[in-house]
C-alpha cells in the first residue's frame, strides 16, 4: 500500500479551541482521524504529524523523503518564514508528491501571511476550505499517486 505522511505545524494542535472563525471547530485529532479513515478507502496508509518546532519537521519531511510516497503538509506560521522546511520539501519532491494544505486563504489574510515559501516547490496547493481541505489534498495525493504508476486501482 502506498504511504501518505500529513504534517501539521505550529498550533495546530489547537484546533477547535484557536480562532474557530478562522480555523474552524473541529480538533485535530478529528481531522486525522477522518484522514486515516479516507486514506484506507483510498488504498493508502496516513500517518500523522504535528510538531511546534520547526527542526521537527524539517526532520518529519526527510522522514517522509526516505519512507512515503505522498507528503500533505500544513506548515502553519512556518509557511511564511523557515527557508529550512522550504529546503526540506524542495528535497523531498524530486522523490514523493508534495501537497501543500492551508485551512483558510493565507492570500487573504494579514500581509505577513500573504506569500508561502513552499508555493515554489511544491506540487499543488489545497486551501481555504476549512477541514476539507486536507480531505481534498489527499484525494488529490491519491490521483496523483495513481497517475504516477505508485498507486493502482483496488
Amino acid at each position: 500500500m502506498a504511504k501518505v505522511h500529513v504534517l501539521h505545524g505550529p498550533n495546530l494542535d489547537l484546533l477547535g479551541e484557536r480562532e474557530p472563525e478562522t480555523y474552524g471547530h473541529q480538533s485535530l485529532d478529528s481531522i486525522d482521524q477522518e484522514l486515516v479513515a479516507l486514506g484506507r478507502n483510498l488504498g493508502l496508509v496516513v500517518e500523522t504529524l504535528q510538531s511546534n518546532h520547526e527542526g521537527q519537521l524539517v526532520d518529519a519531511v526527510h522522514e517522509a523523503a526516505r519512507s512515503a510516497d505522498a507528503l500533505l503538509i500544513n506548515a502553519a506560521g512556518y509557511t511564511h518564514t523557515s527557508v529550512a522546511i522550504r529546503d526540506a520539501v524542495a528535497a523531498a519532491r524530486a522523490r514523493i508528491a508534495v501537497l501543500e494544505v492551508h485551512l483558510s486563504i493565507p492570500e487573504a489574510r494579514e500581509v505577513f501571511r500573504q506569500v508561502s515559501l513552499l508555493a515554489g516547490v511544491v506540487d499543488g496547493r489545497i486551501e481555504g476550505l476549512g477541514s476539507l481541505s486536507y480531505g481534498l489534498a489527499l484525494r488529490a495525493a491519491s490521483e496523483l499517486l495513481r497517475a504516477r504508476g505508485v498507486l493502482r486501482d483496488q
